[in-house]
């Protein structure tokens, strides 16, 4: 392997950040027991925080390695339509009316889900919620349906008082069904996102080739977790009502929706959709919640840091895919995915010249079956953590307790992926 010391340096760096996120828990209890420096405890603490603090030092580090001028130009390189992309996406999917009309659809099925299997309305919603969802994925893009599967399992899940099982366990299974739930389109998951137009995959190649399989293992990992958590989980108060809210306010939002979706590639167009739609929100406020900037800013922070992290990386994971057999190339990327954004691992997967389609397809499946395993692994996954995160134990989600419970939903993953 040829590197530059900037290179091994940004290796390190990354490492670190690896590192950091696994200890994010330590920080925040630390910020909670020390009085001295609490805040800067509780910053180390914040795991959106993370990749764009170390990105920082890694830039730092640039202008001591080389000079100012080279860091700018590395800077100017890097291509943030995708962290921009998530910022805008979880902003409007995440809005009181498109929260609303989901919210009204899921009921909708649960009600005939009762009917058929005779069953409780909450474990009918929560199997909708880990299934249905994620599946929408597809068509809405993977952030979005991450945004409102967040929120709503949020009401229906997480506000209540969980035990750790049912906290970390339904995170788990969430993050891998979002994570393949978006290869049935070839513009809806990162990973195949980067891929696609090289490769020349069409929506219609992606759904022979991942779309049964991605459906079944979705389907499998919601029964799981919800014939698993079904005791814990608390019905839904009969005597809340829902406030309504107009059609023309609802199909708004879903006009809105569909505008940053078809131009999620034109990040000067759907960042203009989304600065329309905030004075939307602000010029008809009644149907309104506060928009949820500050945590589509934290993600949008995360994700930028990731790509500047990331781009310096590809010395030492090129190599490696490059000699790996089909199998390995799966089980490998699968890995590798769990310590580095999987749409950055199939890009530089693309990059290998005269591979077979085997070798190509094995890249993807590892890719987006291991995207539930690390908070990194996925770029919808900081969303999902910082709508949630409050909910966990000192506001922080350990990354060892998310590694252990996306296990199980990241096997069933693997198995229809190789099997079926």
């Amino acid at each position: 392997m040829n590197f530059t010391p900037t290179e091994l340096g940004a290796s390190i760096i990354f490492a670190i950040a690896v590192l950091h996120t696994f200890c994010t828990a330590y920080f925040e209890t630390l910020a909670k027991n020390t009085k001295t420096h609490s805040g800067l405890w509780h910053l180390l603490g914040e795991v959106e925080i993370v990749f764009g603090f170390w990105a920082a030092i890694l830039i730092i580090f640039i202008c001591f390695i080389d000079d100012l001028d080279t860091a700018r130009a590395f800077l100017a390189k890097r291509n943030f339509t995708e962290p921009l992309f998530v910022f805008a996406i979880m902003i409007v999917a995440g809005s009181k009316p498109i929260l609303f009309i989901s919210t009204e659809i899921l009921h909708l099925l649960a009600k005939g889900l009762r009917f058929i299997l005779r069953i409780k309305s909450a474990p009918s919603l929560y199997f909708l919620t880990l299934s249905i969802t994620p599946l929408l994925g597809s068509l809405i893009t993977e952030p979005a349906a991450m945004t409102l599967a967040a929120f709503l399992l949020r009401d229906l899940v997480y506000r209540h008082q969980c035990s750790k099982a049912l906290l970390f366990g339904t995170l788990g299974v969430l993050f891998v069904n979002v994570s393949i739930g978006g290869t049935l389109t070839n513009f809806a998951a990162p990973p195949v996102l980067m891929v696609a137009s090289t490769w020349g995959w069409s929506s219609a190649f992606m759904f022979a080739n991942f779309g049964i399989e991605s459906c079944i293992a979705i389907f499998v990992n919601a029964l799981g977790a919800t014939l698993l958590f079904h005791r814990q989980l608390i019905e839904p108060s009969s005597s809340t009502k829902q406030v309504k809210i107009p059609l023309a306010v609802i199909l708004m939002h879903l006009l809105f929706l569909l505008g940053v979706v078809v131009f999620a590639h034109d990040p000067v167009i759907f960042m203009w959709i989304l600065l329309f739609f905030i004075g939307y929100t602000t010029a008809y406020p009644k149907h309104q919640n506060p928009l949820i900037l500050k945590e589509a800013l934290l993600v949008g922070f995360f994700l930028a840091g990731l790509v500047v992290l990331g781009a310096l990386q590809g010395w030492w994971l090129q190599p490696i895919l490059e000699k790996m057999s089909p199998t390995a190339v799966f089980y490998g990327s699968l890995a590798l995915t769990a310590i580095t954004d999987n749409a950055a691992l199939t890009y530089l997967g693309s990059l290998v010249t005269d591979t077979s389609l085997d070798f190509k397809l094995a890249l993807v499946g590892g890719a987006v079956a291991g995207g539930g395993l690390t908070v990194i692994a996925n770029a919808p996954n900081p969303a999902g953590i910082a709508i949630l995160r409050q909910h966990f134990p000192n506001g922080a989600v350990s990354a060892l307790y998310l590694l252990i419970a996306a296990l199980p939903p990241t096997i069933v993953a693997i198995l229809a992926y190789r099997l079926i």
